[in-house]
């Protein structure tokens, strides 16, 4: 594959990636971070420590989704214009820096869910190892503490964009509200937890073992006052609890098909290697 350069937004599942491609490539391996406002700002930090602690040369640079109406007036198809922006931006700086083959961290699972953002990254020519291997989020998980990354518990998340309905409108002033509204839930000790943006509204998602929690008057009353002072006029908990992609739920069947991925092309004459033998990324 030559020299890479590693989509890494300090994940669980681009810090295994990076720390394999580190180790099977001699050091011929750059991870570059992009920031916008659609990357939650605490994760920056983590993300430059990481690549420190690995020895791999971090740089960030940043991108503009926002710039376009394509992205911000999001449709369901909003993914594929984050990471046709995203990537562009990455393989160009790539080939100025002598990096010319970019690889991301996406794995076996994404191709389950609604993922139309896949599709920029055929088109442009990005590579995904853990998917043409197969691996999906539990192996890498699995692999990561074997490995002793620090990431190998850490709880998943995602572009703060998929925080809104589809057809409601993005902009850094509703990015920022959810971005400070979740640091101040991690800052109470939630794990895993979502703020939805619906307008007015703010839905909290957190794991089912944490709704005890907001029996807690105290508690209750604390995050009501923060999420309103961000802007919210009503805060309300979702009683399903937390889980990822909960914004394709409304999406009629037929758009939710067309974007999901088939990897069967790739993974064609590849032979999957053991799990002993892999080495595991963060996402």
């Amino acid at each position: 594959m030559g020299r890479v350069l590693v989509a890494f937004s300090g994940g669980v599942d681009s810090t295994l990636l990076l720390k394999i491609a580190k180790d099977i490539l001699n050091g011929e391996v750059i991870a570059v971070t992009a920031l916008s406002p659609t990357y939650p700002g605490r994760e920056e930090a983590a993300a430059r420590n990481i690549a420190r602690d690995l020895g791999v040369k971090h740089f960030l640079i940043k991108t503009n989704e926002l710039d376009r109406t394509s992205f911000t007036r999001n449709p369901p198809d909003r993914c594929y214009f984050c990471k046709k922006e995203l990537f562009s931006r990455l393989k160009a700086f790539g080939k100025q820096k002598g990096y010319p083959q970019v690889i991301e961290a996406s794995n076996k699972d994404d191709e389950r869910d609604f993922r139309p953002g896949l599709k920029a990254l055929n088109e442009l020519g990005i590579r995904s190892p853990f998917r043409e291997v197969g691996l999906g989020k539990q192996e890498i998980r699995s692999l990561s503490r074997k490995l002793n990354l620090p990431t190998f518990d850490k709880p998943s998340f995602a572009c703060l964009a998929s925080r809104f309905p589809y057809g409601q409108t993005i902009n850094e002033k509703k990015l920022h509200m959810v971005d400070e509204a979740e640091a101040y839930l991690h800052s109470l000790s939630f794990r895993q937890c979502r703020v939805r943006h619906h307008g007015p509204i703010a839905r909290i998602e957190v794991e089912l073992p944490d709704m005890d929690r907001f029996r807690d008057r105290a508690l209750r009353e604390g995050i009501n006052a923060k999420l309103r002072q961000l802007g919210f006029s009503y805060v309300t908990l979702d009683l399903e609890g937390f889980r990822s992609g909960s914004m394709n739920e409304p999406l009629p069947a037929s758009v939710s098909r067309s974007g999901r991925h088939s990897s069967r092309r790739r993974k064609k004459n590849r032979k999957r290697p053991a799990a002993s033998d892999a080495k595991k990324p963060t996402a």
